[in-house]
């Protein structure tokens, strides 16, 4: 039986290659788009003066690049690379709705909340837990920038240390801000799943579309804000654009369009060609609407869409080759650490080593594109490890400090191999049973969904189906 099920999951990724793959370019894109902003010293970022004034600026600021038109026309899209983050957020909301459409049974939300939050919190305290000491010493052995004691000490803690703005964060690395604005999703993604299951999807696009519309009308014209990615001087700075708010639409449209795909439906089951038509005209549309204050109210909700139409095209083409499929399923999953690592590759190699010199400009750019990826293969193979360990650590200070433990119960422990509910979801499998021993009957268990790995305490996990396991029998591990 379980054979028919492995090759489906495996045909159901090969089918979803592209999603990774646009995962992959927006990921590459905003590590490109900070390497030529800070080589460049922002010599230019969009304005609100007009689409003429901006393609001068553009071409003032190219030459910084280089004279030859093949550098020119590779860096000129890499001025707009800040686009990818809201194709994150655009793909967040269909994966959401990917993965809660394969569920049987309703979602327990505090349950899938704390589920979707340590998704995100666990690779974010690896890599900060692992680059801050990396920095420290790089800086010391260079004598170039070290982060302070306060911005590590906060940055350790994130989130009960936090500032909405991300100024506890943003010393260390500026596109740090995102990881509350995901927080904000994960917290109010039930109540969206909620809504478009009693809505539908027509009336909670409609909703939220009313929703981000009058706010970033707010934002610009009462809120005295800028988008994310202009350098003008307003009242508030950035800050209204950084809320759920402004990108809530950007969320719920990913939703609509995974809803009709998992029914075959929707646009993109229209034909390739219709798609790139239309997807270029609402990429144009938002293109030129960032150019202007009135256009900051739609840009960001037009600019991702027309995005991932036109680029899912390609992608999906190239996913028919097994091999590229394939690879697209693997680095997809490391996007995440990729983003999180890349502004330190990126600042630390612009400015120890390129200063200001153009020919090791473009020699590194490749160097840090996959210097990076070995980094974010590094952090998500340390992230099970951190897990672990923080878990065990923390029973242990448990056991020590609690007065009369309560005595075991009778429950059957789960085994490797068997099927165990966690966090609401029935998809795990045990892979590995520790038992503690200066702690007698307490169990870790390692657990698997999918591309997901984690060390629980077997408390936390109830039976579902056990069965017979190809995997080693328990290990019994001693623990200090």
């Amino acid at each position: 039986m379980s054979q028919p099920s492995s090759v489906h999951s495996r045909s159901a990724k090969r089918q979803l290659s592209w999603l990774e793959g646009i995962r992959i370019l927006a990921a590459v894109s905003i590590l490109l788009y900070h390497a030529q902003l800070l080589f460049t010293g922002y010599a230019y970022a969009p304005e609100p003066t007009g689409l003429g004034s901006n393609l001068a600026a553009i071409a003032t600021a190219s030459p910084l690049l280089g004279h030859n038109p093949l550098a020119v026309a590779a860096a000129l899209p890499v001025w707009f690379g800040f686009q990818a983050v809201d194709v994150f957020i655009l793909l967040a909301g269909f994966v959401l709705v990917l993965s809660l459409r394969r569920r049987a049974y309703p979602i327990q939300p505090g349950e899938f909340i704390l589920s979707r939050l340590l998704r995100i919190l666990w690779p974010f305290w690896t890599v900060a837990w692992l680059s801050y000491p990396v920095l420290w010493l790089v800086g010391v052995a260079t004598d170039s920038y070290r982060p302070s004691p306060w911005d590590t000490f906060g940055g350790a803690t994130f989130p009960l240390l936090f500032d909405f703005d991300g100024r506890l964060l943003l010393p260390t690395s500026g596109p740090w801000w995102f990881i509350a604005l995901i927080i904000s999703f994960a917290l109010i993604s039930p109540l969206l799943w909620h809504l478009l299951v009693r809505w539908g999807a027509r009336n909670l696009l409609l909703a939220s579309l009313v929703i981000t519309l009058l706010y970033r009308y707010g934002a610009v014209y009462y809120f005295g804000g800028h988008v994310t990615y202009a350098t003008i001087d307003t009242p508030n700075d950035w800050l209204p654009f950084v809320p759920f708010l402004a990108k809530l639409s950007t969320f719920v449209v990913g939703m609509v369009l995974a809803e009709a795909y998992g029914n075959r439906q929707g646009l993109l089951f229209w034909r390739p060609r219709r798609l790139v038509g239309v997807g270029l005209l609402i990429y144009a549309l938002g293109f030129v609407a960032q150019f202007y204050r009135a256009g900051w109210v739609v840009c960001d909700l037009l600019l991702p869409v027309g995005l991932v139409m036109v680029v899912g095209v390609g992608l999906r083409s190239l996913g028919s080759v097994p091999a590229l499929a394939a690879a697209m399923a693997w680095l997809g999953p490391h996007t995440y650490s990729y983003f999180l690592l890349h502004n330190f590759v990126v600042d630390r190699t612009i400015n120890l080593w390129v200063q200001g010199s153009l020919w090791r400009y473009w020699v590194a750019l490749p160097l840090m594109v996959v210097g990076t990826l070995g980094l974010a293969l590094i952090a998500d193979a340390a992230c099970p490890f951190i897990q672990r360990s923080a878990l065990q650590l923390w029973r242990d200070l448990d056991y020590l400090l609690t007065q009369n433990p309560a005595p075991q119960s009778a429950t059957p422990m789960p085994e490797v191999g068997d099927r165990v509910s966690y966090q609401g979801s029935q998809d795990w499998i045990v892979r590995k049973v520790e038992t503690l021993l200066d702690d007698g009957e307490t169990y870790l268990c390692q657990i698997a969904a999918g591309q997901q790995l984690v060390w629980v305490s077997a408390a936390t996990v109830r039976l579902v189906e056990a069965r017979p396991s190809p995997y080693p029998t328990v290990e019994t591990v001693t623990s200090s």
